[in-house]
């Protein structure tokens, strides 16, 4: 029965939003990476990306890989750590520099 519920917990990640633990919206959740041999989610393939996170560094269309030692929580939606968020803030200091 345990066996059972792995695959139908992986599953219903797919299609979840996912947002910082500050309440930034970072993107959708489009796959997970897999270990097979431990049986593990290793990451996150993120699509539908925030404009505001992503857009100086991911072409549109594209996505991201998240790993998923960055998941802090899973539930209606799936919260990250902050670290995410210090892609704008080095997007911003380098537009700063130009």
């Amino acid at each position: 029965m345990n066996a059972d519920a792995a695959p139908q917990e992986i599953t219903s990640l797919v299609g979840r939003e996912v947002y910082s633990n500050n309440g930034v919206f970072v993107g959708e959740v489009e796959d997970v990476r897999l270990d097979l041999s431990s049986q593990a989610v290793t990451g996150l393939a993120l699509s539908r990306l925030s404009d505001e996170l992503f857009a100086a560094r991911v072409e549109p269309g594209k996505g991201v890989m998240i790993p998923y030692r960055w998941v802090r929580a899973v539930g209606d939606v799936i919260l990250v750590n902050d670290t995410i968020e210090r892609l704008k803030e080095e997007t911003d200091g380098e537009e700063a520099v130009a």
